[in-house]
């Protein structure tokens, strides 16, 4: 499978099934494609490098980029929402991105070149099957808050 293909298809329909590694399923969908439901509260931005926060995210101190930028393993962080973002899941004034390191993953982001927003499914039709498993799925993710302030809660450590 190759990246321009996920990110061609992805650019056309909207949004794409993917059947990742552990054989779970999930949806990549364009921000703009996004149609607020039940999901809203597990859908998390996917960014493959630290500037695209700016997009998503009010102006972060240097102590919360930090954190974000020397994590070392697969972390989802809660912020508060950039006020010109006005697509995708919002919830009570923030949004949920995780900096995605794995090189497979991050390279089939940087394909995609923006941010894509990520939630699992239970049922849908597949749209590529990819061996490599996806980093949130596994047991250690944690899940932060961070300010711009530069305040941070540990919500799921």
């Amino acid at each position: 499978m190759e990246n321009t293909a996920v990110a061609k298809l992805l650019k056309s329909k909207g949004e794409i099934t993917i059947k990742e590694g552990n054989g779970r399923l999930m949806q990549l969908v364009l921000p703009s494609h996004w149609v607020s439901n039940d999901q809203d509260k597990k859908a998390v931005f996917l960014l493959y490098e630290l500037f695209q926060i700016r997009s998503l995210t009010e102006q972060f101190s240097e102590v919360s980029l930090d954190i974000v930028d020397y994590a070392t393993k697969a972390t989802i962080y809660q912020c508060p929402v950039n006020r010109v973002l006005n697509q995708g899941p919002i919830i009570n004034g923030r949004v949920r991105f995780s900096l995605i390191r794995n090189d497979f993953w991050n390279n089939l982001l940087f394909a995609i070149s923006q941010p894509v927003v990520f939630v699992e499914v239970e049922k849908a039709s597949i749209d590529f099957e990819i061996k490599e498993r996806f980093p949130l799925y596994g047991p250690d993710v944690k899940e932060i808050f961070l300010s711009p302030d530069g305040d941070v809660k540990i919500i799921k450590g």
